[in-house]
């Protein structure tokens, strides 16, 4: 039986994590969602992902310690995208949004931290309790102080102390907050919203943000003016920048076709 499921509608993908209790990620389970996320990249006729759980109580707690008891190794291969299939998938252009259903701890936390937006229904909670265990959260202790004020992040990773939505909204580690009955619907509306716009565009934005992220603030720019990264070279050439243009002076809605 398959730990997720899937889900397509037009240009958008879910991918909804269902294995029950708490929905924990093996390393099985990652080498699945890797490949699905890899699928979800490479096939130009998709633009947007959202990453939702079943069921109300859990998002993701992270790893598996029972499949860990049983063989699973922490430094195991966890597949093409990293942890979850995300984390360390290359040259992912496109946008995600995490649908936040419950307990998101540990590295289900990590997990949602690699989507471009995080939805909450108002009864999540989140921790980072790898401190209690005598681990590391590896992946929050490069992201982590990067997107929230680095005296909360260290607090966060030193204390592994819960927080609730409120809170993680307050530091800017969400975009929103909704209701439980209403998160899916919210998530949907937000997906078909990008999933109107340009490709090309996002796809650019995505690089340049990676790109930049360790650069200095002139040396990405030289990149992009430069046409020294491939998305931003492909959408400088490409018909929809064209048809953006066309359709500002026409006083009418772009036609975009990712080409």
């Amino acid at each position: 039986m398959s730990a997720f499921r899937t889900r397509r509608e037009g240009a958008i993908f879910e991918l909804i994590l269902d294995r029950p209790k708490a929905n924990a990620i093996d390393l099985a389970t990652s080498c699945e969602m890797g490949k699905a996320f890899a699928a979800f990249r490479d096939d130009p006729s998709l633009r947007v992902a959202i990453l939702s759980a079943a069921g109300d109580k859990f998002f993701c707690p992270g790893w598996d310690l029972k499949a860990a008891a049983e063989g699973d190794a922490v430094d195991g291969d966890y597949g093409v995208g990293g942890f979850g299939g995300l984390q360390e998938l290359r040259d992912l252009n496109k946008p995600v949004i995490a649908a936040i259903n419950g307990i998101a701890c540990g590295g289900g936390l990590e997990l949602a931290l690699s989507a471009d937006m995080i939805l909450a229904a108002d009864h999540a909670t989140f921790a980072l309790p790898e401190i209690r265990s005598g681990t590391v959260a590896d992946a929050a202790s490069i992201k982590l102080p990067k997107r929230i004020p680095y005296h909360i992040a260290m607090e966060l990773l030193l204390t592994g102390r819960w927080f609730d939505a409120q809170e993680a909204q307050r530091w800017g580690l969400i975009n929103d907050i909704v209701t439980a009955d209403q998160l899916m619907d919210r998530a949907w509306e937000l997906a078909r919203l990008l999933a109107s716009g340009p490709p090309l565009v996002y796809a650019a934005i995505k690089e340049v943000v990676r790109n930049a992220e360790d650069s200095k603030f002139q040396d990405a720019m030289n990149r992009v003016t430069k046409r020294q990264l491939p998305t931003v070279d492909v959408l400088y050439s490409s018909e929809d920048q064209l048809e953006g243009a066309k359709a500002f002076a026409e006083k009418r809605d772009p036609i975009w076709k990712g080409r």
